[in-house]
C-alpha cells in the first residue's frame, strides 16, 4: 500500500515541478497573450482594414460586408479576409522582429564600441616580454641545476 502511496506522491510531486518550470508558465504567457493579440487583429481587420480597402469594391457588388459575399453560393468572402488577416498578422510579425532585430543590432554595436580596444603593438610586446620571462626563468634553472 506504502508504495502506490509513494508512486502517486512522485507522480504528483513531478507534475508539480513540471508545471512550475519556467517553460511551461512562459508559454502559458505567451498563449494568452497570443489570444489577446489575435482578438486585436481580429478587429482591426473587420472594423477597419476590411472597410477601408474593400468599401469600393463590395459596394460595387451590394455586399454589405465581405463575409456575406457568396456568388454561386461560395463563400469567397470568408476566404478573401482570411487571406487579408493571414497578411496583416505576417506584416505585424515581420514589422515586430525586424525592429527587436534592429535594437539587438544596436546594442551589439553599443557594447562594442563600450569594449575597451586592444592595441596590436601593445599586445605583441606583452606577449614578447612573458616570453622573455618565461626563458630568462628556463635559463635559471638550467644553470642551477
Amino acid at each position: 500500500m506504502a508504495r502506490a502511496s509513494n508512486r502517486a506522491t512522485g507522480f504528483f510531486s513531478d507534475f508539480k515541478d513540471f508545471l512550475m518550470q519556467g517553460n511551461v508558465v512562459d508559454l502559458a504567457v505567451a498563449v494568452i497573450i497570443g489570444a489577446a493579440f489575435g482578438k486585436i487583429i481580429d478587429s482591426l481587420m473587420t472594423n477597419i482594414i476590411t472597410p477601408l480597402l474593400l468599401s469600393p469594391a463590395l459596394t460595387a457588388a451590394g455586399v454589405d460586408n465581405i463575409e456575406s459575399w457568396a456568388p454561386g453560393g461560395i463563400k469567397w468572402g470568408l476566404f478573401i479576409a482570411a487571406i487579408l488577416n493571414f497578411v496583416v498578422v505576417a506584416f505585424v510579425m515581420f514589422t515586430m522582429i525586424r525592429s527587436i532585430q534592429s535594437a539587438k543590432n544596436r546594442m551589439a554595436r553599443a557594447e562594442a564600441l563600450a569594449e575597451p580596444e586592444v592595441d596590436p603593438v601593445l599586445a605583441t610586446q606583452e606577449k614578447l616580454a612573458d616570453s622573455v620571462n618565461r626563458l630568462t626563468a628556463a635559463l635559471d634553472r638550467q644553470q642551477l641545476g
